[in-house]
């Protein structure tokens, strides 16, 4: 129903679709990528929640108000996002993924700086919270590339921006 997490950033609806031995194409993604975008309350919950840093193998830029100094490939980054966005995408690499959440996803959005979309639609209707999409976007034409139904009701979409 368009939200990504519950009231308080509750996530525990997810729960319903962990499966033993299926991490819905995740690895393999992640082996895509070599630049993590994420905003500062996701990487806290992650620490909190797994006890380390997402993505340690991978260039992290953490979307934060307040600066703070790197931790290894992990860097605290309070300044403009377009223009960061705009720098890496200027880089021989690979991909860059936006880990979240709502509000950083959204300020991309709007800025028409995302490419691609994965969208994970797990089977419950949470009904209030961090709606993932915010109004004050522009439209923006999506095409699909590939969907994939499992077994444990989570549907994945794959679709190209514009």
């Amino acid at each position: 129903d368009g939200y990504i997490a519950k009231p308080d950033d509750d996530l525990s609806f997810l729960d319903i679709v962990q499966a033993e031995g299926e991490d819905y194409g995740y690895h393999q993604f992640v082996d895509s990528i070599d630049t993590v975008i994420i905003g500062r309350k996701t990487h806290e919950w992650v620490l909190n929640q797994v006890g380390s840093t997402p993505h340690p193998s991978k260039v992290c830029y953490v979307i934060t108000r307040a600066e703070r100094p790197s931790e290894g490939n992990t860097h605290f980054y309070s300044g403009n996002l377009e223009t960061l966005v705009a720098t890496l995408k200027g880089k021989e690499g690979k991909d860059i993924y936006c880990d979240g959440g709502a509000e950083v996803v959204n300020t991309l959005l709007r800025a028409n700086l995302l490419d691609e979309i994965i969208l994970s639609v797990i089977p419950v209707m949470v009904g209030e919270g961090i709606r993932l999409f915010q109004d004050g976007r522009p439209e923006q034409n999506l095409h699909l590339v590939s969907s994939q139904a499992f077994a444990s009701g989570l549907v994945q979409l794959h679709y190209r921006i514009g």
